[in-house]
């Protein structure tokens, strides 16, 4: 099955300060801050959603094919998805901005200053799919993920005009739309994929209840933490998967982006919608189990073993065969 994953692409440089922020601010100076923290440790890791989820698309055998917008310094970046599966073949390069970047500083109290530098990704409304699918023979679904709000919009929209299905992903940048917006990025996907919150704002901005989200969309996927997933859809009798047994976790970064990984990965091998709620839960688990959304590794017998475990023996049977050989 050949599936797009399309949406942001970014590195994050996470500092530590050894100290309070608070201990440096003078409250009737504020309107004149200038500041510079002497850090102590910088990690650089890779991110962004399109990514996250084609790497763990990568680790359970597909060849995704990612889609997005990066700058000339995304060499290494490029790197390591291709030595782990992702075809990035279709990645536009900006001439002009560096790839997306988030550069974050962090202090002793877990407080947090941050910027987000968008940069090549605004460039990503320029990519056209078509080329894409001509190239690799045809799309059987394109993943619409976070990323320019302008990019999701035409996504979706060459998605409906060419027959190619899709799942639409709104995620952190319902922040940015408007109700109009939302409608226009859902209407005849064949998978919603929400959080909980995400769920309620989609409906709070477009002004719909879920029944009527449902007329615009086949089938509706909901993560809800330590609830689990839930998924409704026309005609579709409620599915509700619960979360993985003895998940030890360490960060929860990109944790939705492994579930949107297995639930693909299972889709695209032909299984059961909750056969895919299952699997993603699973990669969700691996992910949160690790720091750092793309430092995980899946291990068959082990992966096998760990569905067995939460879902049973039929489930780790059927999944097992698909798993690429240690």
């Amino acid at each position: 099955m050949k599936i797009a994953v399309t949406g942001s692409i970014a590195t994050d440089h996470l500092m530590h300060f050894p100290g309070k922020f608070t201990e440096s601010l003078i409250a009737d100076q504020l309107h004149t801050v200038s500041l510079s923290f002497l850090v102590d440790d910088l990690v650089v890791r890779r991110g962004g959603v399109a990514p996250n989820i084609a790497y763990g698309m990568g680790q359970l055998g597909l060849r995704p094919l990612l889609v997005g917008a990066v700058g000339a310094d995304f060499a290494d970046y490029r790197s390591w998805l291709e030595r782990h599966g992702v075809d990035c073949a279709s990645v536009h390069v900006s001439e002009v901005a560096q790839t997306s970047r988030f550069v974050c500083t962090t202090d002793d109290d877990l407080n947090q200053i941050a910027s987000f530098y968008a940069g090549a990704m605004a460039e990503a409304r320029n990519i056209e799919l078509a080329p894409i699918a001509e190239r690799v023979g045809g799309l059987d679904l394109v993943m619409v993920a976070a990323n320019d709000p302008a990019a999701m919009l035409r996504h979706s929209q060459e998605c409906r005009e060419r027959g190619y299905a899709f799942a639409a992903d709104p995620s952190q940048q319902l922040a940015r739309m408007d109700g109009g917006d939302v409608l226009s990025l859902i209407s005849g996907a064949q998978y919603l994929m929400t959080n909980e919150y995400e769920r309620s704002l989609l409906e709070n901005k477009s002004g719909m209840s879920g029944d009527q989200v449902l007329e615009h969309v086949q089938i509706r996927v909901t993560t809800r933490g330590a609830d689990g997933v839930e998924i409704t859809g026309r005609d579709l009798d409620r599915i509700h998967v619960p979360v993985v047994r003895g998940v030890s976790p360490e960060d929860p970064t990109g944790v939705g982006d492994g579930f949107r990984a297995g639930f693909l990965a299972a889709i695209g091998w032909g299984l059961s919608l909750e056969r895919s709620a299952q699997v993603g839960s699973l990669v969700a688990a691996l992910v949160l189990e690790t720091v750092g959304p793309q430092e995980y590794e899946i291990k068959p017998e082990m992966f096998a073993k760990r569905l067995a475990d939460s879902y049973g023996d039929e489930a780790a049977a059927e999944v097992l065969p698909f798993l690429p050989a240690a």
